[in-house]
């Protein structure tokens, strides 16, 4: 398929589970004998919207048609979308805002990184539109993953996530995290879909793991956000951390994430025995190879 329609392909799916999702009594429609599907009517849903039946039956079957701003804003209505389903609706069926096809690595000056590195008190690094972990300081390696660790081909938090036991056993509560971190992905793919460089790594994620097969089908989206996580390490048990994201003025498309630890639990404490640690081991490697 063309960017085109992949781009439709995720328009129609998108519409139908959240279409499936609501009940007629959810927007006010009576319920009258056994239905055949989930969820409300194709019919329901455009006459709700005040459009015809056969134009949102064709969305869903991927015709390429064209839609005005004030019928998808009625369709979120009539869906019940949040502000982040929202905007991937109208960045779906508009393609809006345009993006450029991701370039394969973005460039990281090198005052970005002496940032990182000056930055020894929490774990950072800088994340690119694909979820591509471009930069990383040494607490990063310590208490979160040592990217170094894995090939450059590899270094992509979904992927990690999915296929690399040291990262799925560092996340307390792996499956809500990982459909977290899917439903967060989802939305960066909303404004990128269709782009090769993207559709690769899901095409890859889909043939390797089974929970990212199940969960991407369902179109959930969520936005990235601040928050606190609890984190099972290895090497000095749980650890609670928060996190924070935020953009690279020069590159909107580039992230940085800083997790810093919190004073209870020991976290604080075990955080710095970590680096400790990992900075020891790493300077022993150092020496042996010299």
């Amino acid at each position: 398929m063309n960017k085109d329609e992949i781009r439709r392909s995720e328009l129609s799916s998108f519409l139908r589970t959240r279409r499936e999702r609501l009940r007629p009594a959810d927007v006010g429609l009576p319920v009258s004998g056994r239905r055949r599907t989930p969820g409300l009517r194709r019919e329901e849903v455009a006459q709700l919207a005040g459009m015809s039946a056969t134009w949102y039956t064709w969305l869903e079957q991927q015709r390429p048609i064209k839609v005005s701003a004030a019928v998808l804003d009625r369709l979120a209505q009539v869906l019940q979308l949040n502000p982040v389903e929202r905007v991937q609706l109208f960045q779906l069926a508009l393609r809006a805002p345009v993006v450029q096809p991701s370039p394969q690595r973005h460039e990281i000056s090198p005052l970005i990184q002496r940032t990182l590195d000056r930055m020894t008190a929490v774990a950072a690094f800088i994340m690119g539109p694909r979820w591509d972990v471009l930069a990383w300081n040494l607490p990063a390696r310590a208490f979160f993953f040592d990217f170094e660790a894995v090939p450059r081909a590899e270094r992509n938090l979904v992927w990690l996530a999915f296929t690399n036991p040291a990262l799925r056993s560092l996340l307390v509560d792996w499956p809500t995290r990982a459909q977290d971190i899917v439903a967060r992905f989802r939305g960066d793919h909303g404004r990128h879909v269709g782009d090769p460089y993207f559709e690769q790594l899901i095409s890859r994620l889909r043939s390797v793991s089974p929970e990212f097969t199940s969960w991407w089908p369902r179109h959930d989206v969520r936005p990235q956000s601040e928050g606190r996580k609890e984190y099972n390490h290895p090497k000095v048990g749980r650890i609670l951390a928060e996190h924070l994201t935020f953009s690279i003025t020069d590159n909107p498309e580039l992230r940085m994430i800083v997790f810093t630890p919190i004073a209870a639990n020991g976290s604080v404490e075990k955080f710095n025995q970590t680096l400790k640690s990992f900075s020891a081991s790493t300077k022993s490697v150092e020496m042996i190879g010299a």
